[in-house]
């Protein structure tokens, strides 16, 4: 009697399931938003990307197809090595997407992606401080990959670190993949939504780099750290990009822009597969000089910072100074006069209807850093 009550009970549960399911994907939207007025200044691509040269599934053409698809500016090959010279050689447009390439490093302090650097003729030092070192002298910059997980990094001196990734895809993925059980089927339909409902806050990443920034200017990335699921990473985590100048369509150019932008702290992160973040802006004034994210700026005059967030759906935007939030607003646009000294950063959060989770920030800026006046 039992077996055979199980048997209805079966299919009834299965179907509620299939109801439930569906109803969530049905009223689930990426949420639009309309080209600012200097659109061609601000490029999207995804960063932290492996290919067949490594650990990766696909060749980088077939990557480039896939990120024009996604309607993305540009990507970033991060293959394994010391550096890899495969994944260098792969760089140029193709499908009418910049293509560049760094290198992952497995170092003494965990995982350190080297980007922007001249090619070396002997591989990095194996030492985390060295190989950054190393990689500076080259021209380049150096990001902290997935640093509380996977080869996790150890912390140390700060020296020449010019970056930390405050969210991994890959790191998403696997740790709330059991938890996230129930969605999974909606990958095959609409995987932003399963990718949304795993998405946790970074809080040991946002404290840490809140830490490291009291001392060091250090920039945040979104990081996709795709191998095998590359079209829903690519929708998932963006970095917008803001450039001085048209993006150029000579490829050593356009490489330049892209690189110095990613050195100078230019350029803000989302979760696009929430809402098109596109138009977001946060900027000092001082002196009637405009001075982009990413800078430092000397606290002798009045400094006020800009937020422009002017989207058509209900956010949320959180002023935060050494890690404390001091302003919180509805508004799309804030002036706010700084009086002191420390880092300066924002956080938006979407207040309409998302599989994304309240305390997760939609947009995260990269910092102005503000320092005192030398007596």
């Amino acid at each position: 009697m039992r077996k055979k009550k199980l048997l209805y009970i079966l299919p009834v549960l299965f179907l509620l399931y299939i109801i439930w399911l569906g109803y969530h994907l049905l009223w689930f939207k990426t949420y639009k938003t309309p080209p600012p007025d200097d659109a061609h200044l601000e490029i999207e691509g995804a960063y932290h990307i492996h290919t067949v040269f490594s650990d990766g599934r696909k060749h980088p053409d077939k990557i480039a197809k896939i990120a024009s698809d996604a309607s993305l500016d540009f990507i970033i090959l991060t293959d394994h090595g010391n550096p890899n010279y495969e994944c260098l050689q792969s760089q140029g447009w193709k499908k009418e997407v910049l293509v560049l390439a760094g290198s992952e490093l497995s170092v003494s302090r965990g995982h350190l992606v080297a980007l922007g650097f001249k090619t070396p003729s002997i591989p990095f030092p194996q030492n985390a401080e060295r190989a950054s070192q190393k990689i500076e002298a080259l021209h380049g910059f150096s990001i902290i990959a997935h640093p509380y997980s996977k080869a996790s990094w150890s912390w140390g001196k700060i020296v020449c670190y010019q970056g930390l990734e405050i969210m991994n895809g890959d790191t998403i993925l696997k740790r709330n993949f059991i938890s996230s059980l129930p969605f999974l089927p909606a990958l095959l339909v609409k995987p932003e939504f399963a990718l949304l409902k795993m998405v946790d806050r970074p809080y040991l990443n946002l404290k840490k780099w809140d830490t490291i920034n009291a001392t060091h200017s250090i920039y945040g990335y979104f990081s996709v750290d795709a191998h095998l699921i590359y079209r829903p990473l690519f929708s998932l985590l963006r970095l917008h990009v803001l450039l001085r100048n048209s993006l150029s369509s000579d490829f050593q150019t356009a490489k330049n822009q892209v690189t110095e932008a990613l050195r100078k702290g230019s350029f803000y992160n989302s979760i696009d597969a929430a809402a098109q973040a596109r138009g977001f802006r946060f900027w000092a004034s001082k002196r009637e000089a405009s001075i982009l994210m990413g800078r430092t700026l000397l606290l002798d005059s009045p400094v006020m910072l800009h937020i422009k967030a002017q989207f058509p759906f209900s956010i949320e935007i959180l002023l935060i100074h050494d890690g404390k939030t001091i302003l919180r607003s509805t508004k799309t646009g804030i002036a706010f006069e700084a009086k002191n000294p420390g880092t300066y950063r924002v956080e938006i959060y979407l207040k309409e209807r998302t599989p994304l989770g309240k305390d997760i920030p939609w947009i995260i800026s990269n910092p102005i850093f503000l320092q005192e006046e030398k007596s």
